[in-house]
């Protein structure tokens, strides 16, 4: 195999993602040509923090470039009947009074396009100007042992997958792959105590502990997700100044109540009953409670069916 023209990290700011920028930067791992972090325009103002931390201490002294991309603003566009959106996985209740979903395009949208806009022009071939065959970006995601299921490739000849994590040894019991917890350790005796998920403030796919800590600690973001779920519950601006109005009632919660009635406090006995159906039959009993543990990570998100 042909070596990679550049090593690329696809920073979603999580934990295993930021624990990768620091073990590149202290040459515990190969140095990185960039980190690539794509913007929905809707973060939660800690994750900005974070990122404006690490590419600070991190990546500017280790002389790795931070690259933020973006592909619009995803609240903004969802709400503004002239543009185009790729919808969000709302909860839906239809008309007849059953429990439906609208269909996840926002990962490949504001996440996977920019990503991918971006190592083209590293490579020196942005679109429409063909890559030529053997050159390819190797791109770092941080998907730690425990989660291993998540490892695969992107499918894309330019920007072939890497999982660093996975060839590190466990320091605790001598096992190859580090775990989360490995890392969250790693962090901390780095001084990165805490680290936020990288997920839009009003993303469906919050657990209840999420809407919670939204609710009691950032009562600003919390208002914004109240607004939009509000503003979202005929469907996008878009479709309804098209003519083509959603059919039943859109929601960020999946007891598909308004934000601010919801059951955010305690799991209903309704979603548990939906636990093993909902989201496509692959929510764990866990997501209802806790979310995704890191938020949306581009290449390998654990909430609903796998981005194309």
């Amino acid at each position: 195999m042909t070596q990679p023209a550049l090593r690329l990290l696809s920073l979603g700011a999580g934990v295993q993602s930021t624990t990768l920028a620091l073990l590149s930067a202290a040459g515990d791992l190969p140095k990185l040509d960039g980190a690539i972090f794509a913007d929905t325009g809707w973060e939660p103002a800690a994750v900005y923090r974070h990122l404006d931390r690490l590419e600070r201490e991190i990546l500017q002294p280790a002389g790795i470039r931070l690259y933020r991309v973006a592909a619009g603003n995803i609240r903004d566009d969802a709400l503004d009947p002239a543009h185009r959106f790729a919808s969000m996985p709302l909860f839906i209740r239809n008309p007849d009074g059953g429990d439906g979903m609208t269909r996840r395009q926002c990962t490949s949208e504001y996440k996977l396009k920019p990503i991918k806009r971006q190592a083209r022009q590293l490579l020196g071939y942005p679109h429409p100007k063909p890559v030529p065959r053997g050159l390819y970006a190797e791109q770092w995601i941080g998907i730690s042992r425990d989660e291993i299921g998540r490892a695969k490739d992107s499918g894309i000849q330019y920007l072939r997958s890497s999982f660093p994590l996975l060839d590190l040894t466990d320091a605790a019991d001598g096992r190859e792959g580090w775990t989360r917890d490995d890392c969250l350790r790693y962090l901390r005796a780095n001084g990165w105590e805490t680290t936020p998920k990288s997920a839009c403030i009003g993303c469906p796919f919050h657990g209840n502990a999420q809407w919670r800590r939204l609710r009691d600690e950032q009562p600003g973001e919390w208002a914004d997700a109240v607004e939009f779920d509000r503003a979202i519950r005929a469907g996008n601006a878009r479709g309804n100044a098209l003519g083509k109005p959603l059919l039943g009632e859109a929601y960020l919660h999946r007891s598909r109540k308004p934000l601010d009635q919801a059951p955010i406090d305690r799991v209903t006995a309704h979603e548990w009953a939906q636990r093993q159906t909902d989201v496509f039959g692959q929510v764990a009993d866990a997501e209802l409670e806790d979310g995704d543990p890191d938020g949306c990570s581009p290449w390998s998100c654990r909430s609903g069916r796998a981005a194309a």
